[in-house]
Parts: C-alpha cells; structure tokens; sequence
C-alpha cells in the first residue's frame, strides 16, 4: 500500500511543490491549509506522516503536532521551518516531532528524511505489535512439552533470563532454537527491550558488515544515507544471531571485537560507538570442530559459549508429539479458520511412529499442511501426508475388517479409502518412484498419474516422475 501524507501550510506554492513531489515518489498526498483544516481530515482519514509548518493561522503547527501525538500517536510527524528559527523545530522535536526540514527546501534532503521518517514510522509499529504479541507468545506455554529434557529446558531459561550471560543453543535445524532465544529474552529484565534476528547464513559477505555495524552516506555505492546496524537497533536488548556458524572469517574478526570492547564502527566512519547488547548466538552445526578446522575463530567460539543449552531433537522427546500436535492443530486452526475438533488416536499413532528428521518445525509443518486440506471434524489416518503414514507401516483394511451394519456405509468412500492406503504401500515399496509402483500393481502409467493427483500423493522431497508419457 501507499504511504498517506498530509501536508499542511498556509502557502499554496509550498502545498503544491510537496504534493507533486510526493505523488512522483509515489505516496498517497492530501493537503490542508492550516491546522484546523488538517485536525478535520485526520477524523475522517488515516495517515502515515503528517508535514506541517509552524506558522499558521486558526492552528499553530505547534498545536497541530500535540494534537496529534495525544489522538494518533502512530503518525509520524515532520516539521517546516523557516531557515534560521531551528530553536522552535528543536523543540518540537522533544515534544515528539521525528524532524524538520526548512525553507528553501533541498529536494534530494527532503526525499530522504522522508523515506526515513516512514521507516521509523514502520518500524515503530511493527515493533510494538511484536512486542504485545511476543510477551503472550513467548513464554513457557509456547515452549511445549512434560518430557525430562524439556524440564530442564525450562530450568535453564528460568535461571539463564535474569542474567545478561552471552549464551549459545546448540541442536539440530527444527529443534526450536529462535524459540528458546525469545523465551529467554521475554521472561527476563530485558523483556521490554528489543530482540533482534540475524540470520547469518542468509546475507551475503559483501553485505554482512554494513547489516551488523551500519554505515555512513558515501562510505560504498548506494549508501546514500547513514544507517544504523542490527547491534545499533538491538541496543538495551538482545542481538540473536541465527546460524552463527555460518559467518566468514571475516566478519568474525570484527564480531569478536564489538563483543569484547562493546563498540561498534560504522563503515566508512571513523567514530566508535558504545553498545549495550546480549549476545544469544544459535547454530546446527559442531562449533568446536569448526574450531579444529581453523574455520571458526576459537576465541569468539569462547565469547558466545558462555553458557550452552543443547536444543533437544524431536526423537528425544517423542512423548511431547501429542502435546505439541495438539498445539499446533489449535494455532492453525486459528490462523487458518478453521474448527476441526481434534487428532484421532490412529491418527495420533501415526504421528508418534514417525521419525521427524525435520523435528518440531517438521512436525507443524505437518499440521498445518494437514489443517489446511482437511474437510471433516477431525484429523484421520488417511488425512495426514502419505511420507508420514508410510514410514509407520500402517496396514490396509481387508474386507474382513469392514463392518456392514443396519445403518449402511458408504461403499465408494471405503473403497477410496482402501484404493489410497493400496497406492500408498506400493509408492512406499517403490521407494517414491511411481512408475515402479505403477508396475507393481499392474496398472498403466497414465493410470497411476490420476490416481495419485486424485488423493494428493506427491510426498516432498522425491524425484517428480510423472511427466506425460505412457507406461
């Protein structure tokens, strides 16, 4: 969507300069004539910024931004100012104005304070909406479970979350580390302070310096403004780097030195800056082999692992599967709207019979996959992916097991559903490959192909063999 801004001076030439501007930067503009015309417009629409002068008639700009602060304290809110008179726009900007520009106006200035302020704007609320949701989320209730290596899960964050410890999760991809982090950081002192995510293997090196220390305009092509860094944003609060184990050595070098020195420097300047931030690092791979190959720096490998929690694999714990099928199933019934009342016990069976090499995050995927396609009150065997139920081995019912009662059955529906687990074994048998299966049970090519798009039987991850040919 376009940003909205409201202009608002009592100079037709300056409402008319910004509002083509804008439009050819591509925002949504309106425009008022003094503040009390602005105070109308506000009632009847939203806006992301608000531009106001400072002198005008029936409502100072002064006013104008008070008003706003109190009654719409998400608008961000620029100030004009006459060149010369920067004491009244300074103080504006402590009652809550994000900046000012003044008069005559720079155009490439004005552009990029803008884009700035919206940024912020964004920022700001995403942030806060995080937080209201992070600190229902991310307490122990999101951290699902009764098996004994979760209890010592929850002890470890219990004592972990009041001290600012650098700390390092270890485990397998899945196992929920992020969600461990944020447990930690919502449950302790700093729980109103930012949590910030890297993810260190998904930025380029190239990049990753600039993203973490922020730079200053000029200092590379395309940095045409200054910008704060992830340490800088996550400063007061907690800095999660996702897969530290992925970092170059580079990088590591000048990690190493922001940890010990708490400082930063941006790139291109010349200033260090002084930066108050917990450390939880997290990563999949073995740290202290890496250490031994000489592709991670042993002395940053101390610094992170102050305190290790081992982020147990799903295998680990199969006794929590119920209990974290169950929540997931709730969590996507909501998001998905969607009232399927619960997991049957074959169904359920399944479930614990499978080996997860995905773990937790396999696990959910599974739920919401199966949420998402199901059509009845609850979750049957036959509707859970067909890479699960094979893996169990589950039997095909027999006729001898089909019951005809005075109340009648649905003949085609049971013969799908015997058609389904027949097609399933032999995909199984076939290790994937369907042409394979389709010989096994003696049926064409052609025929498999419409059998396995009717009950959905792709299974993730395997060769498609079903291009257009006959068997």
């Amino acid at each position: 969507m376009k940003s909205r801004i409201l202009v608002v001076d009592d100079e037709e030439s300056i409402r008319e300069f910004l509002e083509i501007m804008l439009k050819k930067e591509g925002y949504e503009v309106s425009c008022a004539e003094d503040g009390q015309v602005a105070v109308d417009i506000l009632k009847k629409k939203s806006f992301d910024l608000v531009i106001s002068d400072m002198q005008m008639p029936n409502l100072s700009g002064m006013d104008l931004l008070k008003h706003v602060k109190d009654q719409y304290p998400d608008v961000v809110f620029m100030m004009i100012t006459a060149f010369g008179t920067t004491e009244t726009a300074v103080e504006a900007m402590k009652i809550g104005a994000y900046d000012y520009i003044t008069k005559p106006f720079k155009i490439d200035e004005v552009r990029i304070n803008i884009a700035n302020a919206l940024r912020s704007q964004g920022l700001e609320v995403e942030n806060r909406n995080l937080k209201k949701e992070l600190n229902i989320e991310y307490n122990f209730q999101n951290l699902v479970g009764n098996s004994e290596p979760m209890h010592r899960i929850f002890e470890l964050i219990r004592r972990v979350s009041l001290a600012p410890t650098n700390i390092l999760i270890t485990g397998e991809s899945g196992t929920g580390k992020e969600v461990i982090a944020k447990a930690i950081h919502y449950n302790g002192p700093l729980k109103d302070e930012p949590f910030v995510t890297v993810n260190c293997g998904a930025i380029p090196e190239s990049l990753m310096e600039s993203e973490m220390f922020g730079h200053k305009k000029g200092s590379f092509t395309g940095a045409i403004a200054d910008k704060a860094g992830l340490f800088e944003v996550a400063d007061g609060g907690t800095l999660f780097l996702d897969e530290v184990g992925e970092l170059p050595l580079s990088i590591q070098v000048k990690l190493l030195r922001a940890i010990q020195e708490r400082t930063i420097r941006r790139v291109g300047g010349t200033d260090d800056s002084k930066i108050n931030v917990r450390i939880m690092a997290a990563t999949n791979r073995d740290l202290e082999e890496m250490v031994k190959e000489g592709t991670f720096r042993q002395d940053l490998f101390y610094r992170l692992n102050v305190i290790n929690i081992k982020s147990p694999a799903l295998r680990e714990r199969s006794d929590d599967i119920p209990a974290l099928a169950n929540h997931f199933l709730k969590k996507y019934n909501k998001k998905l709207s969607k009232n399927i009342e619960g997991i049957s016990q074959e169904a359920m069976d399944v479930l614990k019979k499978y080996n997860y090499p995905g773990n937790v995050r396999e696990l959910e995927n599974i739920i919401e996959r199966t949420v998402a396609l199901e059509a009845g009150s609850s979750i049957l065997p036959e509707s859970l992916p067909p890479f699960v139920n094979t893996s169990g081995g589950r039997k095909v019912a027999s006729s001898h097991e089909i019951e005809v009662t005075e109340d009648g059955l649905d003949l085609d529906k049971v013969m799908g559903q015997i058609e389904k687990e027949i097609l399933i074994k032999a995909i199984h048998t076939a290790g994937g490959v369907k042409k394979k299966a389709a010989k096994l049970l003696n049926i064409t090519f052609r025929s498999m192909r419409y059998r396995v798009e009717k009950y959905n039987l792709g299974v993730p991850g395997e060769e498609d063999d079903l291009e257009d040919e006959s068997a």
